[in-house]
């Protein structure tokens, strides 16, 4: 137990210093946007470069964990929009909102921080496979879903046009790319900028989490629990369950890739979460979830950590 405490507890601690920073007044929420911004475009983009930068072209990404934390997100992301249809009698805008709460991890800011403790190196490889997936295939399917079922004005492949255009200018694809372009160089880098990367990579952990903290202050709990709740244990508990049941079907040979996988899709809901919903109008209920899923992410992780036998 002292070994998970040590594990999970600098992790929810940081993001406990960011929560006090912005409540008392040493920062305000609208500064923690700039910290974010830098671990987006900047810090996590290194770590990613540096990932695929520092394997060999076959050991990239595993297609096995590709593969079935794909399949485990889609699962769980179709049956909370089948019972948010039809036991729950909430639109397909909303179930879809509601989805891609439940099915896309905060990889970035949790996840990596708390994997990097536990499997090491391995975690950054990792991330680049959580990161295709989330950006590539459930970010695009469900925000596409949702703007087509609340807007008969465009056409599905004009919206999924414009979000793939998107994707093109996304960080975390361009740096994947980028790694995956020096590694077939077969150049070795240089030591300056090497070791610039690496102090980026080093950053991202840190400040990201006081990040996450200083952006749940002041956020309310305050009615929607019915729809709190929903999204919350879907994230928290189908999500993992989904990955696991998909990971007990079709075994891989990595078994610390499959508990790393187990262990990211357990992790509380991605931080843009809000952002996201905030074009459909459910950011009040969206950015609710958020604080109650990473609240509670603190025992259902350890919980999880407990049971993979770490600790």
């Amino acid at each position: 137990m002292l070994t998970i405490l040590g594990i999970t507890g600098p992790i929810f601690l940081l993001i406990a210093i960011g929560f006090a920073a912005v409540r008392l007044g040493l920062l305000t929420r609208a500064e923690m946007r700039p910290l974010g911004v830098f671990v987006i475009n900047v810090a996590l983009p290194a770590l990613l470069f540096k990932a695929m930068s520092a394997r060999a072209l076959g050991e990239l990404v595993s297609g096995h964990l590709l593969a079935v934390y794909t399949a485990g997100s889609l699962l769980a992301a179709g049956i909370v929009l089948a019972v948010s249809g039809f036991a729950r009698g909430r639109g397909l805008q909303a179930g879809a909102v509601h989805a891609l709460g439940a099915s896309m991890s905060n990889s970035a800011f949790i996840g990596y921080p708390i994997a990097h403790q536990v499997f090491g190196p391995v975690a950054g490889s990792a991330l680049a496979v959580y990161a295709l997936v989330e950006g590539l295939v459930m970010m695009p399917l469900l925000l596409t879903l949702a703007e087509v079922a609340g807007s008969g004005a465009q056409r599905w492949t004009t919206v999924l046009r414009e979000i793939l255009r998107r994707l093109t200018r996304n960080p975390f694809i361009l740096a994947m790319s980028a790694g995956v372009a020096w590694t077939a160089t077969g150049l070795t880098m240089p030591l300056p900028l090497a070791k610039a990367i690496d102090m980026l990579s080093v950053a991202s952990a840190p400040v990201a989490l006081f990040c996450i903290g200083g952006t749940l202050a002041g956020l309310s709990l305050r009615g929607m629990l019915g729809d709190i709740a929903f999204i919350v244990g879907g994230k928290l508990l189908l999500h993992p369950l989904c990955v696991f049941a998909l990971l007990w079907a079709f075994p891989g040979s990595d078994r610390q890739l499959a508990s790393a996988a187990l262990l990211n899709a357990a992790m509380p809901m991605l931080s843009i979460y809000p952002l996201l919903s905030q074009k459909f109008g459910h950011e009040g209920v969206s950015a609710a979830a958020l604080v109650a899923a990473t609240s509670a992410s603190f025992v259902t992780i350890s919980a999880l950590l407990w049971g993979l036998g770490i600790g």
